[in-house]
């Protein structure tokens, strides 16, 4: 990278507008920045950092206000910096944030950072970004370095590197950590102490699975677990090795071998005695379903008897009901014809009064008596003047062509007449609006220029903008995140800590469990006894196993939550700060203001350029609108003559049809409406006459059913048709009627049959059996059956359960024995790399090691330098023994010491003498920017600055070292010393002299 020229405007000390030029200065290899304390010779470094990388070096950093307090009040702070890099020419254009006078009234309006970064390509300069994560992309992709290391490198700041060589280790362990990529091998660290304690709480939790089965075969079997109590699983801290396993847990598999064949024979011993107590149970069953059978034929024969008694009471019920529904059968061949009657007089009713309608509505045109015949004739006279009146329908349809036709060119008329005029008046207008087009399409066209700034710039702030929108949203949805990881914590350890008790009082009250299962002669599953003269009791509630294995189930969910809780947080931070990366602190509010002013300028700009679209097809409009008037002129003037001819001959056609017609309608006005009067006439006429015809059949039709239904009526036994309705019946009530007769004779019969079947009767004549008594036996058989069946069962699922829990158990083991190999490998590697193990003899952490061997190189590189600066007297030592002061054990081996050639001694650096440290950390500096350098891909920095120093120094030590800074303009570089020592301003005569005054600094090349 070399620097070619430096423009700051309204920046630090900088009131005006300053420019220097490098190249000038470059030519002499090695130039002097010099002026009065607090001129702004470092504010020079400032303005090249701050260029690049939007930030100025060292604790400045933090400073926001870099806008120059002398400067005028509307003066915007802005730094230009041309520059070369890797051999592309580059212009950065930066303005810090700041704050302005408003335009209208009162207060100042913030103006954010901005940055434009330029390329010059064929002979021009070119925009390439104005997105500031963008141009920082490119600058730390070009230079192989990061803000941090190119301050280091290409501004060598003495008073740091003086602290730097006087610091701890924890100190220049941060400054390392800085300035070169150590993060992965922290990040190897971080990983290694992770993979131990996930396979530590792997381990851990599988061992816990196991005993967790071995548990619940001890609850099943009553026999102890080979361990004094089960393992808890926590979770460790960070940092912190995983628990250890159980070391029995290789043991249980065999353990459960045992406890299972105790419990084979106990399953054989019950299960005799719940085939004996079957045998008996059966027996009882039988005598008891002797007896209940024998009360059921006694009680079946005396339900009998009284049936048969109320049979008798209900003959003459029976006798009603069969006459009843005998009227009702013949009542319904006799129905219908009544029904019919009653038809024919409602039709012959309404045929009547229909007659009497239609007669009203032809009275005004015939006598109110006229018969059938007389309406038929009225109604043909009227039918055939209708077919005469259609032959003028014609005439009719013609006259309203014609009067169509003629409005239709009334209208043209009217028409064509104003745009006669109108086209006429156009004619006298359109040249002269053909030439102002013209005019005004060149004027757009030399107007439109700049939309690809204004766009990129537009483009920047909407990034950033969305950016901050999502960083809000972020940063409630963390804090949300974080309030439920914290409930999840809680609720986890809460869960944890109710299995643990519930278990713990298992344990306790195991005795009493067991106790509890005891029975008089029956052995103990635990000493096999028969007697038992004191069973064990618990004062306190002993869970249930099905208890304790919700509860740990709850605990495992409870868990499984605190986890995604907590990587639901770690995921919402990472996007927080990636978005904070892009979007900064800026509220959403000032960067949506800047988008705004972005897009009003973009607006004006498209306004401009849109312009000459819409001017350049008005302008063709306007002369197709000037050859068309011309057009549209004559063929005007054509059509109206043609017009005026053609509505003279219509209106003498249109006389000539208003008299055919007048003569055809009489006083009817038109032909449809005299056809439509007469059609009326006759409908109502022929309706009139149907109506007399249909109620004269009516009339017939109702005589003939009276006569029909009185015959009938007659045959059946009926005197009248109300007799004959009266006896009528519904067919449901019929067939109610029906079956309620055949019930009755379904009763008689199955009656006779019960009181002729001889084992009722047989039944009937003997004693009534004992129930109660031969219940009471089969109660005792059942409870006998059922106490031993119960323990049979038990004995079954006993063993069935405990076959069950030693597969599981044998896959629980299966599972512990690779997780543990695991997490034996993984706490090796971790204590190495953590410098915890005993096999790190240096007790050194990975990462410190690596920044121990980058150290190594630095002091290799910087005792080259500082042997020709102390007269080979002094040279740094690194040595890996920590310091008094160390805080971090991952801080060791980075210590320096300084050898002493003239006592052959070793000195700590804070002994050295103000000069002597000047030298040492000069060259510190030097051989540090050399690693740097190598590290970022061997980018080469053309340009070097040493900031300040150089007055502790005495005239001997100054030649050493300006021989040193002479060394490092070979191959070009140029080397420019920071300083207001007198005597150097006559040992470099390319000078860059800032001068200050009460208005602000200025600057001037002297070469």
């Amino acid at each position: 990278m070399r620097l070619h020229r430096l423009t700051v405007t309204a920046f630090g000390p900088f009131s005006g507008t300053e420019e220097i030029d490098f190249d000038a200065l470059s030519d002499a290899g090695l130039f002097l920045i010099q002026g009065r304390t607090g001129a702004g010779k470092t504010s020079v470094l400032d303005a090249v950092c701050f260029a690049l990388y939007g930030r100025v070096p060292g604790a400045r950093k933090a400073v926001k206000g870099l806008r120059s307090d002398h400067a005028p009040p509307g003066a915007a702070p802005r730094v230009v910096l041309e520059t070369t890099i890797r051999g592309r020419r580059l212009r950065l254009t930066r303005s810090p944030e700041w704050e302005r006078p408003k335009l209208r009234g009162d207060g100042v309006k913030k103006e954010h950072h901005k940055v434009l970064l330029e390329e010059f390509a064929d002979g021009a300069w070119a925009g390439h970004s104005t997105r500031i994560d963008e141009t920082a992309d490119l600058v730390k992709s070009l230079l192989g370095m990061d803000a941090d290391q190119f301050c280091q490198v290409a501004m060598l700041p003495q008073g740091e590197f003086a602290g730097f060589l006087r610091a701890g280790a924890d100190d220049r362990r941060k400054v390392l950590e800085r300035l070169f990529a150590a993060e992965v091998f922290a990040q190897v660290e971080k990983w290694l102490a992770e993979r131990r304690a996930a396979t530590g709480r792997e381990a851990a939790e599988l061992a816990a699975a196991a005993a967790s089965v071995a548990d619940r075969i001890a609850g099943t079997t009553g026999a102890a677990a080979p361990r004094a109590e089960r393992p808890a699983v926590p979770r460790p801290r960070r940092g912190e090795p995983a628990p250890e396993t159980p070391a029995d847990v290789a043991g249980l598999p065999a353990w459960a071998a045992e406890a299972a064949g105790v419990h084979e024979d106990v399953r054989a011993v019950t299960g005799g005695l719940r085939a004996g107590a079957a045998e008996a149970l059966d027996a009882a069953r039988d005598a008891l379903r002797a007896a209940e059978d024998l009360a059921d034929r006694q009680a079946r024969h005396a339900g009998a008897v009284r049936r048969r008694d109320l049979l008798a009471e209900r003959a003459e019920e029976r006798s009603r009901t069969a006459s009843r529904l005998d009227a009702a059968i013949r009542a319904d061949r006799v129905v219908p014809l009544v029904r019919a009657v009653a038809d024919r007089h409602e039709r012959a009713r309404h045929a009547r009064r229909w007659a009497g309608e239609t007669r009203s509505a032809v009275a005004a045109l015939l006598p109110p008596n006229a018969p059938e015949d007389v309406l038929a004739k009225a109604e043909r006279q009227r039918r055939d003047e209708i077919a005469t009146l259609e032959g003028k329908r014609a005439t009719a349809v013609r006259l309203d062509e014609v009067e169509d036709e003629r409005r239709r060119l009334a209208a043209e008329l009217a028409r064509l007449e104003p745009e006669e005029a109108r086209v006429a008046a156009a004619l006298a207008e359109l040249p002269g609006r053909v030439e102002a087009g013209r005019a005004a399409l060149d004027e757009a066209l030399a107007a439109a220029a700049g939309r690809a700034g204004a766009a990129a710039a537009v483009d920047a702030a909407r990034h950033r903008l969305d950016a901050a929108r999502r960083r809000d949203q972020v940063g409630h949805l963390l804090a949300a995140a974080e309030a439920a990881r914290s409930a999840a914590v809680d609720a986890a350890q809460v869960a944890l800590q109710h299995v643990l008790g519930l278990r713990q009082a298992r344990l306790d009250g195991m005795a009493a469990v067991l106790a509890g299962d005891l029975r008089d002669g029956e052995p103990c599953r635990v000493c096999g006894a028969t007697g038992h003269p004191d069973p064990a009791t618990s004062h306190t509630r002993v869970p249930a196993e099905e208890e304790v294995d919700e509860a740990q189930a709850a605990a495992d969910a409870a868990q499984a939550a605190r986890e995604s809780a907590t990587a639901e947080v770690e995921a919402r931070r990472a996007e927080r700060d990636g978005l904070l990366e892009t979007a900064g602190e800026l509220a959403a509010e000032e960067l949506a203001a800047e988008l705004d002013e972005a897009e009003r300028a973009l607006a004006a700009v498209d306004a401009v350029a849109a312009e000459a679209g819409p001017l350049e097809a008005a302008l063709h409009r306007d002369e197709r609108e000037l050859d068309g008037a011309r057009d549209e002129h004559a063929g005007i003037g054509q059509a109206l003559a043609e017009n005026r001819t053609l509505d003279g001959r219509l209106s003498a056609e249109r006389e000539r049809l208003r008299a055919e017609l007048a003569e055809a309608v009489g006083g009817d006005g038109t032909v449809e409406a005299r056809v439509a009067r007469l059609g009326r006439e006759a409908d109502a006429l022929a309706a009139a006459a149907d109506a007399l015809r249909a109620a004269a059949v009516a009339d017939e039709e109702l005589a003939a059913a009276r006569a029909a239904a009185k015959a009938a009526a007659g045959q059946e036994g009926f005197r009248t048709p109300e007799e004959v309705l009266g006896a009528a019946m519904a067919d449901e009530d019929q067939a109610g009627l029906r079956d309620r007769l055949r019930d009755l004779d379904a009763e008689e019969a199955a009656v006779r049959d019960l009181l002729a079947d001889p084992a009722l009767r047989s039944a009937a004549a003997g004693p009534a059996p004992d129930l109660p008594a031969l219940e009471a036996a089969v109660a005792a058989a059942e409870a006998a059956h059922d106490g031993a069946a119960a323990a049979a069962d038990r004995a079954r699922r006993r063993c069935y359960r405990i076959a069950e829990l030693r597969a599981e158990l044998d896959g629980a083991v299966a599972a512990w024995r690779p997780a543990a190999e695991r997490h034996a490998v993984a706490e090796r590697l971790a204590g190495l790399a953590s410098g915890k193990s005993a096999a790190n003899r240096h007790s050194m952490s990975l990462s410190a090691y690596v920044l121990a061997a980058r150290l190594e190189q630095v002091v290799a590189a910087a005792n080259e330098r500082l042997a020709r600066m102390s007269g080979t007297r002094y040279a740094l030592v690194h040595t890996t023994a920590g310091t008094l002061g160390d805080r971090s054990r991952s801080a060791g081996g980075l210590g320096l010491r300084v050898a002493d050639a003239w006592t052959g001694l070793e000195r700590d650096p804070v002994t050295l003498s103000g000069g002597e440290s000047f030298i040492t950390s000069l060259s510190l500096a030097l051989g540090l920017a050399d690693v740097v350098t190598a590290e970022a891909g061997g980018t080469e920095i053309g340009t070097l600055f040493v900031d300040e120093g150089f007055g502790t120094l005495d005239e001997e030590t100054l030649d050493e070292v300006m021989d040193v800074l002479d060394g490092l303009r070979d191959g070009g570089r140029a080397v420019g010393i920071v300083s207001h020592v007198a005597e150097l301003r006559a040992r470099i005569p390319a000078q860059l002299r800032i001068t200050k005054d009460r208005v602000g600094s200025t600057a001037r090349i002297v070469v």
